[in-house]
């Protein structure tokens, strides 16, 4: 993943809790960079070490970390600059969540070795949606949660989200089940 990610997840710890526990959570992941470079590639493995960290030192669990991340980095990347991309991938959330691989493709530009995810609305209706999410990393759904509990807030619409086809559980991907309240 890119720096920019694990410098959102610095950021999130330094301004919800503080910067000693974010220096804790680096020394219980064992990662001694002293700061994240926003373009840069790092393993995916420092970004497990962190997530896995912050559970143990905050005493929540991983799948509450990477919700409670998912939430924080839809304002977070409008606020590093992104804004702009994010509203002109859609002005109302089916929109936007149409267009996520559209984006994503956009943000590979930048990012060379992007390997984002891929999601696929279908059963669209005025009441909601099946979200589907691929991705080649494990684990990841929680984050999901967080993103879609983000971009409801984002785009003004009240959401119910329920995980209702799990990766591994006879299918290959995760499935969502939006339901606009």
């Amino acid at each position: 993943m890119y720096g920019l990610v694990n410098r959102a997840i610095e950021e999130l710890v330094c301004t919800t809790w503080n910067e000693n526990i974010w220096e804790a959570i680096k020394a219980e992941a064992g990662i001694d960079i002293e700061a994240f470079i926003s373009m840069e590639s790092y393993t995916d493995e420092v970004t497990y070490k962190l997530v896995n960290a912050a559970s143990k030192i905050l005493d929540i669990s991983p799948e509450t970390v990477l919700i409670t991340f998912g939430e924080y980095w839809t304002l977070y990347t409008a606020s590093e600059g992104y804004g702009e991309l994010l509203k002109m991938s859609g002005s109302t959330l089916p929109q936007f969540l149409l267009n996520l691989d559209n984006m994503h493709a956009r943000v590979g530009l930048l990012y060379p070795n992007l390997q984002p995810p891929s999601f696929q609305c279908t059963n669209m209706t005025e009441q909601g949606m099946l979200l589907h999410y691929r991705s080649h990393r494990e684990g990841m759904a929680p984050l999901v949660v967080g993103l879609l509990q983000g971009l409801s807030k984002m785009f003004a619409t009240k959401l119910e989200i329920e995980h209702v086809g799990k990766r591994h559980q006879q299918i290959d991907h995760d499935i969502f089940k939006l339901t606009y309240l």
